[in-house]
Formats: C-alpha cells, structure tokens, sequence
C-alpha cells in the first residue's frame, strides 16, 4: 500500500494530496468531462474543485489510493447531484428506457435520467456489497483500469475483474427493472 506521510510525519490532509496528485485527478474529471458530454457537465477544473470542497475537512489519509478512491465517489456524486439539477430545471422530462450494459453507457454520452438512475442502483447496490460499489466509482466513474482499481481497494486484479462483472449485472438488472 502506498502510505504516505507528510515532512513532520503525520498523515497528510486533503490541500497537500490535491497538490500532489492534481494530474492525475485533472484527468479522471477531463476522462468524464469528454464522456458526459461538455454542454451537460461541468469543467474538469470545477470538477476537482467540488471533489475538493467535498474531501477537504478530513485529515488523515492513509494513502494516495484511499485518497483517489475517496475522489472517486465524490466525482460521482457531483456528476449525479449535476444531472439532477439540470433535470429538475426542465419542464416534463421525459424518462427514458436504459436497458444497455454498464460498458455500453460508459462509452455513450449518457442522458441525465440515466445517470440518475445509476446513481439511484449504485446506493442500492452499496447498501448491498460496498465493495461492488466502489469498484463501479474506481471503474466507470473515475475511469481506472483493473490494475489502478485493485490498488486503491488493496485487493487483486482477478478480484476486480470478478467484482465489476457481479456489479455490472446487478446494476444493469436495478436498472432495467426501474
């Protein structure tokens, strides 16, 4: 595990890891920046700023992959919470029908009712296995391959491999049964 510490040796806060690691997080919000569509999101930079607002009042991380794991979830949140916005601020919105695989929504501009629904299977589905969950954030939502992905949940490629294919098919049922 990649622990880190700061110069004094305590365990860093939110402001030195985002300096740290602002590359890496401009591209997992560039990767779903370009994947949501630019008119329907917003910026990368926005992106990791509201990631930020969110991570910035813990102290304490115990490692870069926490870390990206913990940015993860809160660039899926802000991606949903932007959906639902946009969303509300439409007159009749029509539902739509999302029977696709996850991988097929991962490459498509997905709509706002998709994304929504998503996040509505992914809390279900964190209720149910947080793991499962957490690899749809690692995978899909901050776009890591299996490699990056076992890293940040400390467990194997193979196990991820088997997670995101258990995690898939629950979300892909939720959500054609919606």
């Amino acid at each position: 595990m990649d622990r880190i510490t700061g110069p004094d040796g305590k365990l860093p806060v939110a402001d030195e890891l985002i300096e740290g690691l602002y590359a890496e997080l401009r591209a997992i919000a560039r990767r779903e920046h370009f994947r949501a569509g630019s008119p329907q999101t917003l910026q990368p930079t926005a992106l990791i700023n509201e990631a930020y607002m969110k991570l910035r009042s813990r102290e304490g991380w115990d490692s870069q992959s926490q870390f990206l794991g913990c940015a993860a979830t809160a660039i899926r949140h802000i991606l949903i919470d932007a959906a639902r916005a946009r969303l509300a601020s439409k007159r009749n919105a029509p539902t739509y029908s999302f029977t696709q695989q996850l991988d097929s929504l991962a490459a498509a501009v997905p709509e706002d009712a998709d994304v929504i629904r998503l996040g509505d299977a992914l809390k279900l589905l964190s209720q149910v296995d947080a793991n499962l969950a957490q690899v749809v954030d690692c995978r899909f939502f901050a776009g890591m391959d299996e490699r990056e992905t076992a890293a940040v949940l400390g467990v194997s490629d193979r196990t991820v491999r088997r997670w995101w294919v258990q995690a898939r098919a629950w979300i892909h049922h939720e959500m054609a049964t919606a």
